[in-house]
């Protein structure tokens, strides 16, 4: 069970945009009900078993931003979830304390509260789980456990904020965890010309993005995956691009073929500044991802239904490419 906590309170903690509270009327047209599926949440879910507190999320952002939870302390979380990068890296491929890098992608953390399980194969199954994974992980932040709670300890400022947080200053992985994800799950998109749009300001975005709405939700079957407030229906699919042993998903049901090569439906949101694309970083622009999707991707047993041949125009293309630019907005900053 989760608790929905409202954006507003959350406003102290960290900057989260306009608050997405507007009174829209009820939709009169089956057009309008697709706008309307869109529309942004006005609270964030927390779960039972780690209720949102603003001491919580503070000692969160703390260890989120700090360079002490790796091994060379150097490196932090936000170094490849960066708030100006659109809580991405902008890589192809993490780097962490290995130079030679990371098998895949940084995803994005914007709207990560509504998009559980985690990981581009889903083996996380929540934000908590995800904590101690790049911490412990050598070729990313490269700490032990142990090391990182023996740091904390010696830290006058964490014990401060822990006892703040908890009631008492000790410092556990469970504690860390909980504090790391309830800051993480305050971290949602800001508003965009396309939230404006569909809470009624026709204005707010051009005739040629609402046509590639149009075509996201019909001739190019986008929304079957992409859809809701945060553009994903948090599912994994095989789009047809992922090669021999990059199985995704299917490494964790190898006895599942509609599962190899799945990997997690990505947010769409902040889309156009989160460049390269794909859990690899194997494809540079939009305008490349449209042209994949186009085609059809690999024909094989795994490759979702949803994939085919689109025969997408010249100028539908374009249009799409207008729509998702639509998404972005500033990325709520770390203050």
């Amino acid at each position: 069970m989760k608790v929905w906590v409202s954006l507003a309170l959350l406003a102290a903690i960290v900057p989260l945009g306009q608050r997405f509270g507007l009174t829209v009327a009820e939709p009169s047209s089956e057009a309008a009900k697709i706008r309307a599926s869109y529309r942004r949440p006005t609270e964030i879910p927390f779960p039972d078993r780690n209720p949102y507190s603003a001491p919580k999320a503070a000692l969160g952002k703390m260890l989120f931003f700090d360079p002490l939870l790796s091994g060379s302390g150097t490196i932090s979380c936000a170094t490849c979830h960066n708030p100006s990068l659109s809580w991405g890296d902008g890589l192809a491929r993490a780097v962490g304390e290995d130079p030679k890098g990371l098998p895949l992608r940084a995803p994005t953390l914007i709207d990560v509260a509504f998009s559980e399980p985690l990981g581009w194969d889903g083996k996380f199954r929540d934000i908590e789980s995800v904590t101690f994974g790049p911490i412990t992980g050598r070729a990313n932040m490269n700490l032990t456990e142990s090391e990182l709670i023996d740091r904390l300890s010696s830290s006058p400022a964490y014990v401060d904020a822990f006892a703040s947080a908890y009631g008492d200053a000790a410092i556990t992985r469970p504690r860390i965890e909980a504090a790391l994800a309830t800051f993480e799950r305050t971290i949602v998109a800001d508003e965009s010309p396309f939230d404006r749009w569909i809470m009624g300001d026709e204005t707010a975005i051009s005739a040629t993005a609402k046509r590639g709405f149009a075509v996201f939700n019909g001739k190019a079957h986008c929304s079957n995956c992409h859809s809701g407030p945060s553009f994903t229906d948090g599912s994994f699919q095989d789009i047809g691009t992922a090669k021999d042993g990059d199985v995704g998903r299917g490494r964790l049901f190898p006895t599942s073929q509609k599962l190899r090569y799945a990997f997690k439906t990505p947010t769409l949101r902040n889309v156009a500044q989160r460049a390269p694309y794909m859990h690899d970083g194997s494809v540079a622009t939009l305008e490349e991802v449209i042209e994949l999707y186009d085609k059809g991707g690999i024909d094989r047993p795994s490759r979702s239904p949803s994939i085919r041949p689109l025969l997408l125009s010249a100028t539908e293309k374009a249009d799409l490419i207008a729509f998702l630019q639509t998404l972005s907005a500033s990325s709520p900053a770390a203050r």
